[in-house]
């Protein structure tokens, strides 16, 4: 029965080739390596599969795993792989670098942190035009939130459910998953407000969102007025007005939520949000940690498709291509309030991590990435979007470029969520079948799509069809 099983699992369409040749893997047993993860790397830190992956090498939008064994990689390592892994250009400019400076910190002048500062800022519109360099983007976070607070001289910040925007003490006050969240106080002055979700909130139509694929709900508007957006402004409004004091420090958002499943709010919402927060004194703060960089496929970066300029912007993971870095950009003003005292980074600004994310810019920009994010996600979502309106449990598609969420239901009269074991048989199944993804979502309801964004058509045809193969093999166990 087993072996049946795996036949069934043959999915019509076959991995493209690839002509990279991976290394012989000669580290330790996948055995040791397990006994090891048990016995001396921390719990938190959670493993996926039920036989773990033991990855070996990366090229470009491929992995291979210890036997050699090929994997397209259509989550990223978690939306952080942007240009594609161990691209050539940004390998060969790391490996010079490594044999000229690795480190001094940013107390001293040296070439790389100046012409990344002057390429980075030269991709955003005035008046942000003032970087900070750091580590991660949880740690950018925290510093977009300080500025914040330093400028206004206010404390309030208000951020969305289902938000994510990082797991340290302070960033887990504006993460709103219930996941992430531990039993200690943390995150004093963080407040959050109904998220605008069409798809699973109580208003949303099929005309709502910036996206080639819309909700299956029905549209209440009319007369151009789009009453989701209105209601949900309306609920902005009342947290305004009973939760917080007459000013607030800022208001921080993804411009389509991450670690929620790519959930992308109505036209105009931000927009209007903006304009509210700047009323109560507050800045604005787009977390562009996983739409930014061409991502999105229209624009650079997340915030131009709300057409809004915030007051900072944080970003992170595609920055480095996977090397460990993040940045806050603000204005001059913002960024003097931090300079009234102290505020040092060792790591901020390294001459590799600066090497390593301006020739992460050059690839976005030489390989037409942004133009390829635009084209070939636009491709997936429609693709996708068949298998919706073929499959009960496949309750909504969507998302912008390579940023996609696809969220499973038991059935699409309730939006139920479909329930974690049989999600995660979907999910071991793609991954079986060469094919891996990201889940998400306030009940790990949503697959979540983020590849590197070098994929192609061909990529995108197998990967649909491995999908599709799972989902049929979940209709045959239901039956």
């Amino acid at each position: 029965r087993q072996q049946k099983w795996k036949s069934s699992l043959s999915p019509q369409a076959k991995m493209p080739p690839c002509d990279f040749v991976p290394e012989k893997y000669k580290s330790y047993p996948y055995e040791r390596m397990l006994k090891i993860r048990e016995q001396n790397v921390s719990p938190s830190l959670r493993l996926y599969y039920k036989k773990p992956l033991l990855l070996h090498q990366g090229y470009m939008q491929w992995l291979f795993d210890y036997e050699g064994k090929r994997y397209l990689d259509f989550f990223a390592g978690i939306v952080t792989v942007s240009v594609g892994h161990c691209h050539p250009k940004v390998t060969a400019a790391t490996q010079k670098q490594l044999a000229r400076l690795w480190h001094t910190t940013n107390i001293y002048m040296h070439p790389s942190i100046h012409e990344y500062a002057e390429k980075l800022t030269s991709r955003l519109p005035d008046p942000l035009k003032v970087v900070y360099l750091t580590n991660s983007g949880s740690e950018a976070n925290d510093l977009a939130i300080l500025m914040a607070r330093l400028h206004t001289r206010n404390f309030d910040i208000i951020s969305l459910r289902g938000a994510y925007h990082g797991g340290s003490a302070c960033t887990l006050g504006p993460t709103s998953i219930g996941l992430y969240k531990h039993g200690v106080a943390g995150g004093f002055g963080c407040l959050t407000t109904m998220l605008p979700d069409v798809f699973r909130g109580p208003w949303g139509g099929s005309h709502c969102r910036d996206s080639p694929v819309q909700t299956v709900r029905k549209c209440s508007c009319s007369g151009g007025v789009c009453q989701a957006n209105y209601q949900y402004i309306e609920q902005f409004k009342d947290t305004l007005n009973t939760s917080v004091p007459k000013t607030i420090a800022g208001f921080i958002a993804e411009p389509i939520q991450g670690v929620n499943g790519a959930v992308q709010y109505p036209r105009n919402f931000l927009k209007e949000a903006y304009r509210l927060v700047r009323e109560r004194g507050g800045v604005c703060i787009s977390d562009e940690v996983q739409t930014g960089f061409g991502r999105t496929g229209s624009h650079f970066w997340g915030f131009q498709t709300h057409d809004v300029v915030p007051d900072i912007v944080t970003m992170a993971k595609g920055i480095g291509n996977g090397f460990p870095m993040g940045a806050v950009v603000t204005t001059k003003e913002i960024a003097s309030a931090l300079a009234k005292n102290l505020h040092f980074n060792t790591f901020g600004g390294n001459p590799l991590a600066c090497v390593v994310a301006t020739a992460v810019l050059d690839a976005v920009e030489e390989d037409g990435l942004q133009k390829n994010s635009e084209e070939v996600g636009t491709y997936l979502l429609l693709e996708l979007a068949k298998l919706r309106d073929k499959f009960e449990i496949v309750g909504d598609v969507r998302g912008k470029g390579l940023m996609i969420g696809v969220e499973m239901v038991t059935d699409k009269v309730s939006r139920q969520p479909l329930p974690a074991e049989e999600m995660g048989q979907i999910w071991e199944d793609c991954k079986d079948m060469g094919v891996l993804i990201g889940r998400g979502g306030l009940y790990s309801q949503t697959f979540r799509i983020k590849p590197p964004m070098c994929i192609t058509k061909k990529d995108v045809d197998f990967a649909v069809e491995v999908f599709h193969t799972a989902l049929k093999r979940h209709a045959e166990r239901a039956a």
